[in-house]
């Protein structure tokens, strides 16, 4: 792997660069787990969108701009250097939108890139279920064939950013006679349409990102399946590899975190322990070691590899080193951490972000069942 950039990737970074330092809101949104943060951030979905930054990997026909992963990644590091705000679309671009690159029709990639990338259709995950969690084999939400349209029954919870989302995507049961991994169908379906019942979930910070949707016989066109009638599985391992691999977490998140923590501990050096000392410095080593296994997997995909069980690994090392650097920042910051605030009432940055992490080793599939599926790869075993 060669880490010299070459002039052109020099360029476009410069491009970047002077695009976000002209748009970037210069007073920070307010959070993206409340409505009027939500509005916010989605406002600034339209505004990257003007600007053709609303996924630069895609093709140009759906709103992209057709670049590598290589230069992604360059601008994930100026988006980032920038501190830009955080995607309001992220389950839809970063999840959704490479799973119908890859699964869907044409029909469907012209009915729903497009207006993913400008930010006109926000997205949630419809994922976990009150008695699956992070087995989505045990999901009993059902959808059964009515003719042209699919009648979904059941409860999804959980479902990250439903309380505020324009549509969902998740595994419904078709086959009701099916078990575990049989019989599922990836099925897109709008919050509004009759027969769905969104209920907010307040989290500690009191905010309500997450939801959980009830579903009471919805009528959902059959058009809207992406790929075969119980070839869901397959579909949504590959949208979960998306979620633990390159895309939803790039290391660029993580170095910016890695840099505010060095900071923060330069603040607090005079009274902070060794111990914490040590862990901003593996907190440092780690987010560049990341982005560094980063590179390295995006020249593989780019020379025509594939990545399997490493979406597995990757997912266990950025949501263990997303809370591990919040809980070293919440101990340098003292015991009254957690009652720090900003002027306006809002939640300092560091305690959002630490609630937030702690969710990390949970979602995208817990970090116990990454450990399973990387142990089945190496001994080939049968899923």
């Amino acid at each position: 792997m060669d880490l010299n950039y070459t002039p052109e990737q020099q360029a476009f970074r410069a491009e970047v660069r002077a695009w976000m330092e002209a748009h970037v809101p210069k007073t920070p949104l307010k959070t993206l787990e409340g409505r009027e943060g939500y509005d916010q951030h989605v406002e600034w979905e339209r505004t990257l969108a003007s600007g053709n930054w609303g996924m630069v990997t895609w093709p140009e026909a759906y709103g992209g701009r057709n670049l590598d992963l290589i230069r992604w990644l360059i601008f994930e590091e100026e988006y980032y250097r920038a501190k830009a705000p955080l995607r309001a679309n992220q389950n839809g671009i970063f999840l959704l939108g490479p799973t119908i690159m890859e699964y869907g029709t044409d029909e469907q990639k012209a009915r729903f890139l497009t207006p993913m990338a400008k930010g006109e259709i926000m997205w949630a995950q419809a994922w976990s279920e009150p008695n699956a969690g992070s087995d989505m084999a045990a999901i009993r939400s059902r959808a059964v064939r009515d003719g042209d349209h699919y009648v979904i029954s059941g409860q999804k919870t959980w479902s990250s950013r439903a309380a505020f989302a324009d549509w969902c995507f998740g595994l419904f049961r078709t086959d009701q006679d099916s078990k575990r991994h049989k019989g599922l169908s990836f099925i897109l379906l709008p919050l509004d349409s009759p027969g769905v019942t969104v209920r907010p979930i307040r989290q500690l910070h009191g905010e309500t990102g997450f939801a959980e949707i009830f579903f009471d016989e919805v009528r959902v066109p059959v058009e809207n399946r992406i790929a075969g009638e119980g070839e869901g599985w397959n579909v949504a391992m590959a949208t979960a590899g998306f979620e633990r691999g390159l895309m939803l977490r790039s290391p660029a998140r993580f170095q910016a975190t890695a840099k505010r923590l060095v900071e923060l501990y330069r603040q607090h050096e005079a009274h902070a322990s060794p111990a914490a000392r040590e862990a901003v410095t593996q907190a440092w080593t780690d987010a560049e070691a990341y982005a560094l296994n980063t590179y390295m997997v995006a020249s593989t995909i780019q020379a025509g590899g594939h990545i399997g069980a490493e979406a597995s690994l990757n997912k266990i090392f950025w949501s263990e080193l997303d809370r591990s650097m919040h809980r070293t920042a919440m101990s340098l910051l003292g015991a009254a951490a957690e009652l720090r605030t900003f002027a306006d009432g809002a939640m300092n940055e560091w305690l959002e972000g630490y609630i937030f992490s702690l969710s990390g080793p949970i979602y995208a599939g817990s970090n116990e069942i990454q450990r399973n599926i990387i142990a089945e790869r190496l001994l080939g075993l049968p899923r």
